[in-house]
């Protein structure tokens, strides 16, 4: 689906959620659920969600690619705070785990490859124009944005190589 670019240009803050579901099993169908929501210049509040179909895949790979499309959606560096339930992706950025892979050639300790190097390269390109926050909410706390979030990723997963992309009409 295209957008209109107009709207892009309306972005100022923008609050990204996340969240991935693999359905319980490592090697099971995995989908992602992103909620963005931004504030216009003028005021006026708007949100865009996301989901994907089935892929087999891994729980955090899925909490990646939730990440990813929030941030590859926005055309303009903006002041975001993304929130995920994911503590593995917050620390990695909180915490300097990745400058730590990078500088050691993509290796966690005792010489370990690190997993979905494709999708932090990926993540890395999406998060550089942008002033990000990360923050960590524990999952299933309540916060309606969060919930929404997790009901797609599982309905994402659960879909039948389904890609669903809704967008609020203003």
């Amino acid at each position: 689906m295209v957008l209109n670019e107009k709207r892009y240009d309306l972005f100022m803050k923008v609050y990204i959620y996340t969240d991935g579901a693999a359905r319980g099993n490592p090697d099971g169908p995995g989908g992602y659920g992103t909620v963005l929501k931004y504030i216009a210049p003028d005021g006026t509040n708007h949100e865009r969600e996301f989901s994907q179909g089935y892929e087999k895949t891994t729980n955090n790979r899925m909490e990646l690619m939730a990440a990813i499309v929030g941030l590859e959606a926005l055309n303009r560096p903006c002041e975001v705070e993304l929130y995920s339930d994911s503590q593995y992706l917050i620390k990695a950025f909180n915490e300097g785990w990745l400058d730590g892979w990078i500088k050691k050639g993509w290796k966690r300790g005792k010489n370990e490859p690190v997993k979905n190097v494709d999708l932090w390269k990926r993540l890395l390109a999406a998060a550089k124009p942008h002033q990000i926050t990360w923050l960590w909410v524990k999952g299933h706390d309540g916060h309606e944005y969060n919930e929404r979030c997790d009901t797609l990723a599982t309905t994402a997963a659960d879909g039948d190589n389904l890609i669903k992309d809704v967008i609020e009409q203003f």
